[in-house]
């Protein structure tokens, strides 16, 4: 990246971070889930959209990604019937609006998959805002420091690829990086936000690092697969809403369970 780019990249960071922090800290709880909704429609929207799904499959499942959002993290408990009934929906819609059955599963499959993926994983972020909102501003601090630690020191020293067919860029020191990242977030903030032991915190901030680069590596096969380099260009040097939350997308699911055994 250039030192222009850069500079693009950071100041889009100063002008995003407080207008989260004070969505996060100082309104009602149920701004951020207007922000989740949000996420959840772009997010899809990004995602239908570099499968190169058709328009009406495109806002067909941005409606539907804030009603799954909304369903999950309301009626959760009603999942297995609204799932099911969603898929019936799908499956009809495309056999009566197409006679032709070949690329059926092609053509349905990114829909069904973007639901699975991206609004009912942020449902989880709703239930960790539940907890607290310092749970929140936790999550996303170990995150996007284990983000940007991985991406910087992978930049630097970065030398033995990672995983290559997925993402040619990434390597082991970025990971190492992502850990380290993580953990010092984890033990320098969680110490005033959540009020744990230096060993909880420690251990949660090694799960998030991991976490991170899992969530950025499976957005990658999806990416790569779909053959584009960023999910969208919502944030300039920072690609799409997607490439901002994924490795969140997966953090806000093991964080969540964390807190529970904890």
């Amino acid at each position: 990246m250039s030192l222009q780019g850069h500079k693009k990249r950071v100041l889009v960071a100063i002008l995003i971070l407080p207008i989260l922090l004070f969505i996060i800290i100082k309104l009602p709880s149920y701004f951020f889930l207007i922000l989740l909704c949000l996420a959840a429609g772009i997010g899809i929207w990004e995602f239908l959209k570099m499968y190169k799904v058709s328009k009406f499959f495109i806002l067909l499942g941005v409606s539907l990604s804030v009603v799954f959002l909304l369903l999950n993290c309301f009626y959760w408990q009603l999942a297995f019937y609204y799932y099911s009934i969603f898929f019936i929906f799908i499956s009809l819609l495309r056999l009566l609006s197409k006679r032709n059955p070949n690329f059926a599963l092609v053509e349905i499959s990114p829909l069904v998959i973007g639901i699975l993926y991206i609004p009912t994983l942020l449902s989880f972020h709703w239930f960790i805002r539940l907890e607290s909102w310092h749970w929140i501003i936790y999550l996303y601090s170990c995150i996007w420091c284990s983000d940007t630690a991985a991406y910087y020191i992978g930049k630097i020293f970065g030398k033995r690829k990672l995983y290559p067919e997925i993402s040619p860029k990434k390597t082991w020191e970025g990971v190492y990086g992502s850990l380290a990242g993580g953990v010092i977030a984890s033990v320098t903030l969680g110490k005033f936000l959540i009020s744990k032991s230096f060993l909880t915190l420690f251990t949660i901030g090694i799960l998030l690092g991991i976490t991170s680069v899992f969530g950025d590596l499976v957005e990658s096969m999806f990416k790569r697969d779909a053959g584009v380099k960023d999910s969208g260009i919502l944030f300039s040097e920072h690609g799409g809403i997607l490439d901002k939350i994924d490795a969140m997308l997966f953090g806000g699911v093991v964080l969540y369970f964390i807190i529970k055994i904890i």
